[in-house]
């Protein structure tokens, strides 16, 4: 008939919303493959380094664990074995930070190719800049109480309450705002990047330092636990390191964290009333502290020993002065 129009014809074309939608869903995933290598590629970076550092600090500290009170020995020593440390423990509970913050980094170097060279890097060392600077100040502490040589503080007086009161004051330190802040803070790393953020290489260290700061502000506690239990001790170390990697990892964090306050707090009880019955820790004074104390002893001398090495006039004294009988909660 003149004038009428062709029904319009319904075969699909190659523009039909199914195709173009599995085109797109394939870009994605081209695009996808890349980013996931490298996510995966980073997390298996900084396993490695903290399993490295578990083995290096195994290495070093091996059979110096003198109990709660270790003497920590020269700060060259005490500094290096800090920083091994803390990336052993606590490389593992960051892993979700630092994806973020490379992510984010990826996506703004697309426009600035040249500021995210050895970013990553930057951030991670910021984070452990913050955490030898804790680090230090722990050591001028602990060192300035053992050489005020405080006769309550030997183990065999008030060593055992002293290093429950540590752990309690940890077990407390969980349940404040203050701690519930810097926690928040860790579990949050698109909340920091958003606030944070700061372009290129010494933007990314400063990033470091401030997230490395917050970390300090949530497990410094933690920390001071360690030190009343025995900081020269790897399995100590295991038990804190799985503590914090349970609050800022689990997806339940009140209930992390109120478990993480019970177990310190049971710590607490038991070294300060049955320290014996606490499997693990080394008593002051026994056999097993005594040949902690040689161990360190021998092993600073062989360093000092070696060409170019001047003794150090802190290790000195402190050998001379304190030997095996250092006071403080691990002395005498």
């Amino acid at each position: 008939m003149r004038g009428a129009r062709s029904a319009p014809d319904a075969r699909p074309t190659s523009t039909c919303p199914t195709r173009r939608g599995h085109q797109k869903m394939a870009t994605h995933a081209r695009r996808g493959a890349p980013l996931a290598r490298e996510q995966g590629a980073l997390i298996l970076a900084l396993i490695a380094v903290a399993t490295l550092a578990w083995s290096l600090a195994q290495r070093r500290m091996a059979g110096m664990d003198a109990g709660p009170g270790t003497d920590p020995g020269a700060f060259g020593f005490y500094i290096s074995s800090w920083v091994l440390m803390m990336a052993a423990m606590m490389f593992p509970s960051i892993v979700p930070m630092v994806l973020v913050y490379r992510l984010a980094q990826r996506r703004r170097s697309e426009l600035r190719p040249a500021a995210s060279l050895g970013s990553t890097p930057l951030f991670v060392g910021g984070y452990l800049i913050s955490w030898a600077a804790f680090g230090g100040l722990a050591y001028a502490l602990f060192v300035g109480v053992r050489s005020a040589s405080i006769g309550a503080f030997s183990w065999h007086r008030g060593g055992p309450y002293v290093a429950g009161a540590v752990l309690l004051a940890a077990a407390l330190y969980q349940v404040t705002p203050a701690k519930d802040a810097c926690l928040r803070r860790c579990r949050g790393p698109l909340q920091f990047i958003t606030h944070a953020w700061r372009d290129g290489p010494m933007g990314a260290l400063r990033m470091g330092v401030e997230h490395g700061a917050w970390c300090v502000g949530c497990c410094w506690a933690l920390m001071a636990g360690l030190f009343a239990l025995g900081v020269m001790s790897i399995g100590w170390m295991v038990l804190i390191a799985a503590l914090i990697a349970a609050e800022k990892l689990l997806p339940w964090k009140g209930a992390a964290n109120l478990a993480v306050a019970a177990i310190m707090a049971a710590l607490a009880i038991a070294v300060a009333l049955t320290p014996s019955s606490v499997p693990g820790l080394t008593i002051p004074a026994s056999a097993a502290a005594e040949r902690a104390m040689s161990t360190m002893r021998h092993s600073h001398m062989q360093m000092h020993a070696r060409p170019g090495n001047a003794t150090s006039p802190m290790s000195v004294g402190t050998q001379a002065k304190h030997g095996t009988h250092g006071m403080g909660p691990g002395g005498r």
